[in-house]
C-alpha cells in the first residue's frame, strides 16, 4: 500500500472528513471476521448498513455479527489511521507509557511472587526456631518463679522460727524478772511493813505520853480554881482548831480540791458540814469531769447535778459515757458552757447536738470524736456556734463532702483555729475545697489515720488556708513532695509526719526555703529521709526539737552538717532512735555544738561506745537521756553518774549491766527521778 505520509495535505483532509479509514476499517474487520460467500454482497450490504446509521456512529465492529464480535481492546481511534499513515508517528508516547506500565507491572508481579514464596519459607523456619526459644525461655522463667516462690517460703519459715526462739527467750527471761521482781518485792514489803510497824509503836508510846500528859493536867486542873480550868480547856481546843481545813482561805481550798476526781469531791462533801460546804464553792464547778466516773454515776445524779451547778459549768467532759439522750439535753441548761467534750460517745446523736446548740451558743471547744453524728449536725455548727475556735470531727464517718459545705451557712466557722479530722476516710478533694472556703483561719490542722489523703486534697486546703502554724500527718501514706510545695504559702511552725516512704530530700529543700520559723519537726519513720535533709535542717534559727526516730539512712555525715548551722544552738530536744548509723563522732559534736539540749534518745544506736558515753557528760544541759539498746556498760554508767542535772536516765535492754554497775551509780551520783532498767538481763 502506497504511503501517504508525504501526500497532498488537501489529500489527508479529504480522508478524515469523510471517514474513509474508518469505512474501509469496519469493511475489512468484518470481511476478515466473517469470511463470507460472496465478498462483493457482502460489501454491498454493509455499505448500505453504514449509510443508514451514518458515518457519524461508525465503529470498527459494525460489520461484525454480535456472536462472532472479537474480546480485544482498541489501543486508538481506528488501525487504518496507523495504516494510511495519518498520523504523524506509528507509535504514540501514550502508547509507550502503557506497554512500559504493563511490562514493568507483570515483572515485577512475577517477581513479587517468587520472592513471597521464598520468604514465607524462611519465616516458617524462623517462626519455629523462636517458639523453640520462647518455650525454653518460659520453662527457665517458670522454674526461676517456682525457685523465688520456695526461697521466699523457706526464708520465712526461717524468720518465724527465729522470731519463734527469740519470743520463747524473752518468756523465759521476762518469767525471771518475774521471779526476781516478786521476791524483791516480797523483800521490800517486808521492810515496809516492819517499818510502818515501828512507825505505829512510837506513834503509841508518844500517844501514851500524851494521855499520861493529859491526866496529870486533869488532876492539877482539879486542884486549881475554875478559870484555870477553863483556860486550859480553852488551850486545847485553840490547838485542835488549828488543825480545820476549812479555815484555809479560799485559794487554797480550791487548789487542794483541783487535784481530786469528781468521785473523791463527792466523798468529801459527806465527812461533815464544813467540808460539804467547802465542796460546794461555786469555782469548784466550772470544770466538771463526768468520763473518769463514767460506770459509778447514773444518769440521774448527772442530771441533777448539771441541774444544781449549770450557772457555774463552764467546761464539760462526757469522753466514752453511756448516757441517755435525756442527759444530754440536759447540757442544753449550762448556757454559759464554753467547751464541751462527748467523744466515744455511742448514743450521742444529731437530736442531742440540736438541743445543745440551741442552749449553748458561747461554745469554743466541741469534741465530737467517734460519735455518730451527720449532716445535720454539721448544719447546726455555723448557725448557732458563731465563736466556735477548736473542733474535732475524729473519726466522725457519718457526714459527707455536703456536710462540710454547710459549714459555710450563716456566720459560718470562720473563727474556727484547730480541727482534727483524723480517721475521716469519707472526705473527698471536694470536701477539702468545702473546708478551705468555710474555715479560712485555721491555725492548727491534725488529721491522723487517713490513707485516702492525697497531695491534691492538701492542695485544694490551702488554697485559701494560708494562716496554718502546726500541721499534723501521721498514717497518711500518700502523702509526697508535692504536698510540701504546696505549703510553701503557709507560716509552719511545727510539721508531724509519721511512717511515711514518700516523703525525701526534696522536701527538705522546701522547708529550707519557705518555712524559717520551724520549731518543731517530727519526720520519724521516714525512710527517703537522707543526710541531705538535715544539710536543708540546719539554717533553722528557731528549731527547738527534732524528732528523726527510724529514719535509718541517717549518719554521722548529716548530723555533723546539721549541727554545725546555726539550728543547734537552740535545739532542745533531739530524737534519733534506731538511726544504727550514728556513731561516738555524732554524740562528740552534739556535746560541742547544742548547750541548750535538754532530752536526747539514742535509742538502738548500736556503734556507741564507752567513748562516745564519755562525750554525752559534757553535756551540761541534759536532763533526760534514753540509751536503751545500746552496748553501754557498767563502766559507762559509772561515766554518766558524774553528770550533775539528769534526772531521767533509760538503759533498757542494756545486757551488759549487772547489779554491780547499778550500786556503784547509786553511790556516786545525785538524787534521779527516773531510772529505766527493764530487760537488763544482768541485773
Amino acid at each position: 500500500m502506497a504511503s501517504l505520509r508525504n501526500a497532498n495535505p488537501r489529500l489527508k483532509n479529504y480522508f478524515k472528513e469523510n471517514y474513509i479509514p474508518q469505512v474501509c476499517e469496519a469493511l475489512l474487520c468484518g470481511i476478515l471476521v466473517t469470511c463470507p460467500e460472496d465478498p462483493l454482497r457482502y460489501l454491498e450490504g454493509m455499505i448500505m448498513v453504514i449509510i443508514k446509521s451514518g458515518l457519524q456512529n461508525l465503529l470498527w465492529d459494525m460489520c461484525i455479527a454480535p456472536s462472532m464480535k472479537p474480546n480485544i481492546r482498541r489501543l486508538s481511534e481506528t488501525y487504518l489511521e496507523q495504516l494510511f499513515e495519518l498520523d504523524d508517528q506509528l507509535m504514540t508516547p501514550e502508547l509507550m507509557i502503557k506497554a512500559c506500565s504493563f511490562y514493568t507491572g507483570h515483572l515485577v508481579k512475577t517477581h513479587f511472587c517468587t520472592w513471597r514464596d521464598i520468604a514465607r519459607t524462611n519465616e516458617n523456619v524462623a517462626l519455629a526456631e523462636k517458639m523453640n526459644r520462647a518455650v525454653t525461655c518460659y520453662n527457665f522463667r517458670l522454674q526461676k518463679s517456682v525457685f523465688h516462690h520456695w526461697h521466699s517460703y523457706m526464708e520465712d519459715q526461717k524468720e518465724k522460727l527465729k522470731n519463734t526462739l527469740l519470743r520463747i527467750q524473752r518468756i523465759i527471761y521476762c518469767h525471771k524478772l518475774s521471779i526476781i521482781l516478786t521476791k524483791w518485792r516480797n523483800r521490800a514489803r517486808l521492810k515496809s511493813k516492819k517499818k510502818e510497824d515501828e512507825l505505829i509503836l512510837k506513834h503509841e508510846l508518844q500517844l501514851k505520853k500524851w494521855k499520861n500528859r493529859l491526866i496529870l493536867k486533869r488532876a492539877t486542873a482539879e486542884e486549881s480554881n475554875f478559870p484555870e480550868q477553863s483556860s486550859s480547856e480553852g488551850s486545847l481546843v485553840d490547838e485542835t482548831l488549828k488543825c480545820d481545813i476549812s479555815l484555809l482561805p479560799e485559794r487554797a481550798i480550791l487548789q487542794i480540791f483541783f487535784y481530786l476526781s469528781l468521785k473523791d469531791v463527792i466523798i468529801c462533801g459527806q465527812v461533815n458540814h464544813a467540808w460539804m460546804l467547802m465542796t460546794q464553792l461555786n469555782s469548784l464547778w466550772n470544770a466538771i469531769d463526768f468520763s473518769t466516773v463514767k460506770n459509778v454515776i447514773p444518769d440521774k445524779y448527772i442530771l441533777s447535778t448539771l441541774q444544781r451547778w449549770r450557772l457555774n459549768v463552764l467546761r464539760l467532759n462526757f469522753h466514752g459515757c453511756l448516757l441517755r439522750p435525756k442527759t444530754f439535753r440536759s447540757v442544753s441548761h449550762c448556757r454559759n458552757l464554753q467547751e464541751l467534750n462527748v467523744s466515744d460517745c455511742p448514743t450521742f446523736t444529731d437530736e442531742s447536738m440540736r438541743h445543745i446548740s440551741e442552749g449553748c451558743p458561747g461554745v469554743l471547744y466541741l469534741n465530737l470524736s467517734n460519735t455518730t453524728i451527720t449532716n445535720r449536725t454539721m448544719r447546726l455548727l455555723p448557725r448557732h456556734f458563731h465563736n466556735l475556735q477548736n473542733l474535732s470531727l475524729a473519726y466522725c464517718r457519718g457526714f459527707t463532702d455536703k456536710g462540710l459545705q454547710y459549714l459555710n451557712l450563716g456566720n459560718g466557722c470562720h473563727k474556727l483555729i484547730y480541727l482534727d479530722l483524723s480517721g475521716c476516710t469519707q472526705i473527698s478533694v471536694q470536701g477539702f475545697r468545702y473546708i478551705a472556703n468555710s474555715c479560712t483561719g485555721i491555725t492548727h490542722l491534725t488529721i491522723n489515720d487517713m490513707p485516702t489523703l492525697t497531695d491534691n486534697c492538701v492542695k485544694a486546703l490551702v488554697e485559701k488556708c494560708s494562716r496554718i502554724t502546726s500541721l499534723v500527718f501521721t498514717g497518711a501514706p500518700h502523702i509526697s513532695d508535692c504536698t510540701f510545695k504546696a505549703l510553701s504559702t503557709c507560716k509552719l511552725r511545727k510539721i508531724r509526719f509519721e511512717g511515711n516512704k514518700r516523703v525525701t530530700d526534696a522536701s527538705f529543700k522546701y522547708i529550707d526555703k519557705n518555712y524559717p520559723n520551724l520549731s518543731h519537726i517530727y519526720m520519724a519513720d521516714c525512710k527517703g529521709i537522707t543526710d541531705s535533709s538535715l544539710r536543708s535542717l540546719s539554717p533553722l534559727r528557731q528549731l527547738t526539737v527534732l524528732n528523726l526516730a527510724n529514719c535509718v539512712r541517717i549518719g554521722d555525715m548529716g548530723l555533723r552538717q546539721f549541727l554545725d548551722g546555726p539550728a543547734s544552738i537552740r535545739i532542745r530536744e533531739l530524737n534519733l532512735s534506731n538511726c544504727v548509723r550514728l556513731s561516738d563522732a555524732s554524740v562528740m559534736k552534739l556535746s560541742e555544738r547544742c548547750p541548750n539540749l535538754n532530752y536526747l534518745s539514742l535509742r538502738n544506736c548500736d556503734h556507741l561506745t564507752a567513748q562516745g558515753i564519755g562525750y554525752i557528760v559534757n553535756i551540761f544541759s541534759l536532763v533526760s537521756i534514753d540509751l536503751s539498746g545500746t552496748d553501754i556498760s557498767n563502766e559507762g554508767l559509772n561515766v554518766l553518774s558524774k553528770h550533775k542535772k539528769l534526772k531521767e536516765l533509760s538503759v533498757s535492754e542494756c545486757y551488759r549491766i549487772t547489779d554491780v554497775g547499778i550500786q556503784v551509780r547509786s553511790l556516786r551520783s545525785s538524787v534521779r527521778e527516773v531510772l529505766t532498767l527493764a530487760l537488763c538481763s544482768d541485773y
